[in-house]
């Protein structure tokens, strides 16, 4: 049995990135179908259409797994000013297929090693 505590965290991959680039353009990069396609083809989003927008700052897509179990995701692009003009980047991509409810852990909580004694 796994007694440890459920970690909201641990079901999606959160990555940051400092881009050079004014937050104007990165947004136009994932907002506009045009230029979004040239690095997120559309055959892998469930829909074309973002799930929720909040512009120049968050907006999310439904993405699809081209291979079964066809397992659904949601992706969220959240844009921050830098003080040097650049933007910070943070993509969030999270397991939301209704199919699976939280993933199984192994029960033996995975914890760090321990030496043996002599």
């Amino acid at each position: 049995m796994n007694d440890r505590p459920e970690d909201p965290e641990a079901d999606r991959l959160v990555f940051e990135y400092d881009l050079d680039a004014e937050p104007e353009k990165v947004w136009r990069a994932v907002s506009v179908r045009e230029y979004r396609d040239r690095w997120l083809p559309q055959h892998n989003l469930a829909d074309q259409e973002a799930l929720s927008l909040d512009p120049g700052r968050e907006i999310r897509y439904r993405m699809r797994d081209s291979e079964p179990p066809y397992l659904e995701s949601v992706v969220t692009f959240q844009l921050f000013p830098t003080p040097s003009g650049g933007t910070s980047l943070r993509i969030i991509h999270e397991l939301a297929d209704g199919r699976f409810g939280r993933m199984l852990r192994a029960a033996n909580g995975n914890s760090p090693p321990l030496m043996r004694a002599a």
